[in-house]
């Protein structure tokens, strides 16, 4: 078993927020969606801790399905924190393309 030390979950953690919030913020700025990256977010999760093709989903939904659960399952309380603090900086992104309409700002 591999052990992560405290800086690389902390440099972990801000990297997802920064991330993902410049990913949200971005596609609120082309698409004027506003939440798009917090609805599409799970989607990401799934894709960067599962093994299974996408197809299979469609192909074999069973095998795909009881795959990522049990994937889920043996998440880490730190790659859950970590995949959590992503969901976290889209959410900001859109709180704060939320406030810049407010006031008066038009992004693209």
């Amino acid at each position: 078993m591999q052990t992560i030390s405290l800086t690389e979950i902390v440099l972990s953690i801000l990297i997802f927020i920064v991330m993902f919030f410049g990913i949200g913020f971005l596609l609120n700025m082309l698409l004027r969606m506003t939440w798009l990256m917090a609805i599409i977010y799970p989607v990401v999760v799934i894709l960067i801790i599962d093994e299974v093709r996408l197809y299979e989903y469609f192909t074999k939904p069973k095998y795909a399905f009881q795959l990522l659960g049990e994937k889920i399952m043996a998440l880490h309380t730190v790659d859950v924190v970590i995949l959590a603090s992503g969901l976290v900086g889209a959410i900001i992104s859109g709180v704060v393309s939320k406030i810049l309409r407010k006031q008066g700002y038009q992004m693209f």
